[in-house]
């Protein structure tokens, strides 16, 4: 078994794309060797949709696999899947968690499991989250595309002088597959804030000023990083709650996992469709 911890991602004598391969090989011994098509990456409220995907050949601890580890937020399973999808004789990889820039490991962390997918072969990638919504006839529970996303991190996944194209950074192609499986699929910007705190209601202000639609504390980076590998990506909100100001009632994370155990159903056959035509 791979000694995993003893890969340190923020330590800058590290290559991260060298820890990327080391992980990339562990996923595929353990899964006989198997090629993996599309990764999909489960964020909060999303984690009971792998199941509808297909039939889960092979689970890994992630703390078994290096780079990874074990999942830090509630709600969260600390373990990643090879999934058939359906019967189409290809195969999915699902992250049951991601590491929030949040948790102060580096931005390399961050983005590991994208630059692992694309280590396995992967060549498109569906970045999933719970987030809150600008706009109120959103209701809680409602899935959105994003089409483009606002970075407030101050960071990169990006190291040196690699000019990465991000005009399309969410697929356009992606995007109308999925309105073609749910036609009332709405689309937003995802504005990224480095959290673990809530936005307060003037920043959530600010962000629908600037143009954003959503707010939450992931998924740019991993996008960001996947452009970067040559993925194609599928951004995908579902909107647990309205953004501080726009309800009267205080934000809690409870909620966001209420709302998602009420969505899963509609979200799982949702991403089960899109990643059969991938």
């Amino acid at each position: 078994m791979t000694t995993p911890n003893t890969f340190d991602l923020s330590h800058h004598a590290t290559d991260p794309f060298a820890v990327a391969d080391a992980a990339a090989a562990v996923i595929r011994e353990r899964t006989g060797g198997a090629d993996h098509d599309v990764a999909l990456v489960l964020g909060s409220g999303w984690g009971q949709t792998g199941d509808l995907i297909g039939e889960t050949l092979e689970t890994i601890e992630n703390t078994d696999v290096p780079g990874f580890g074990a999942a830090a937020v509630a709600g969260h399973s600390g373990v990643m899947r090879s999934v058939a999808i359906g019967d189409t004789g290809r195969q999915a990889l699902v992250y049951g968690t991601r590491t929030h820039f949040y948790e102060g490991k580096g931005v390399r962390a961050v983005v590991h499991g994208v630059r692992t997918a694309a280590a396995l072969g992967c060549r498109s990638i569906v970045i999933t989250n719970g987030c809150g919504g600008l706009r109120e006839e959103w209701a809680p529970g409602t899935p959105v595309l994003i089409s483009d996303h606002i970075n407030l991190t101050a960071h990169s996944p990006i190291e040196g002088a690699n000019f990465v194209d991000l005009t399309d950074v969410y697929s356009p192609r992606l995007r109308a597959l999925a309105k073609e499986v749910d036609p009332g699929l709405d689309e937003g910007v995802y504005v990224q804030f480095r959290g673990p705190h809530y936005e307060t209601p003037a920043e959530v202000r600010m962000a629908k000023i600037i143009g954003g639609d959503l707010v939450g504390m992931s998924t740019s980076l991993e996008a960001i990083a996947a452009r970067q590998s040559g993925l194609e990506v599928l951004g995908i909100s579902l909107v647990t709650n309205p953004a501080a100001g726009i309800s009267k009632t205080p934000l809690n994370h409870e909620e966001v996992l209420e709302a998602g155990r009420e969505a899963a159903s509609r979200c799982g056959r949702l991403l089960a469709a899109v990643v059969g035509r991938i």
